[in-house]
């Protein structure tokens, strides 16, 4: 399997199994949507949601109860926590293509040696030439596939928040700049889809043509997910995804930055 080939399996893998997680949780099938209070029961409930609840709470009261403000807040604060993770893991992945690039012309040429034989020994000796190819360009292969690690870690976090709003009945009974926090406002689903739109193709920049091709339809998904969903929800839920959304434009490009100036730097070397 190619490079790009390989590292894009790795990133499709990641944001389908994301897509589709967010697609069973959002839409309201696993979890209870009844107010949320200190005598809940079960674990997600007890140490996320009701948590969550209380901080918004708490934030809310230092703005003279204005819970919009709270949600943008503690979003970003959430955001800002997570952030050094998806760097490091980009600055990873980055040195995991550059090292597979090094290494393509002779794992071709290992693999093309053992193509086509039968020999019982054969693949243990294709795996033990590759485990030496790996060490001798310091390469390890658990890198590329922990891309979906950082996803995984904001999931508990960022669902927990997101139940914590849909159950904290107080959000409901406030206004935030134009729209009631607990009506559907297609205006603002509107500019949400456009963040996310805009998110996708920050997203994409960098990539070479065959990888930007490859994850086209996947990123995508997002806008068309974010849309679907928020037409159907209060507009406190658009209002958080917004300014993620929006956090996660910034973030990206922060990341690109910082992967390029190192690929500059390793060139100048």
């Amino acid at each position: 399997m190619s490079t790009n080939n390989l590292l894009t399996l790795f990133k499709k893998v990641s944001l389908s199994f994301i897509i589709i997680f967010s697609l069973f949780t959002l839409s309201g099938c696993a979890m209870s949507l009844d107010p949320i209070d200190s005598q809940a029961t079960g674990m997600f409930d007890h140490y996320f949601i009701y948590p969550f609840s209380l901080l918004i709470k708490m934030v809310a009261s230092w703005f003279h109860g204005h819970y919009g403000v709270a949600i943008i807040l503690i979003t970003i604060v959430i955001r800002i926590i997570l952030m050094p993770f998806f760097i490091k893991q980009s600055v990873n992945n980055q040195e995991s293509q550059s090292k597979m690039k090094l290494m393509k012309p002779e794992m071709d040429e290992i693999q093309a040696k053992y193509k086509g034989k039968n020999n019982q020994n054969d693949p243990l000796q294709l795996q033990k030439e590759l485990g030496e190819l790996y060490e001798k360009y310091d390469f390890h292969p658990f890198k590329m596939m922990t891309g979906c690690l950082p996803l995984l870690l904001q999931m508990p976090f960022l669902i927990g928040f997101y139940y914590a709003i849909r159950r904290t009945p107080e959000i409901a009974e406030q206004s935030f700049l134009w729209f009631n926090l607990g009506e559907t406002d297609i205006l603002f689903v509107l500019i949400a889809m456009a963040i996310y739109f805009v998110q996708a193709r920050v997203g994409l920049i960098g990539l070479e043509d065959a990888q930007r091709k490859q994850m086209m339809l996947f990123s995508y998904m997002s806008p068309i997910m974010i849309g679907i969903i928020s037409f159907t929800l209060p507009a406190a839920l658009p209002l958080y995804w917004a300014v993620s959304g929006l956090f996660v434009i910034i973030q990206t490009l922060i990341i690109k930055k910082i992967v390029l100036q190192r690929k500059q730097n390793e060139l100048a070397i």
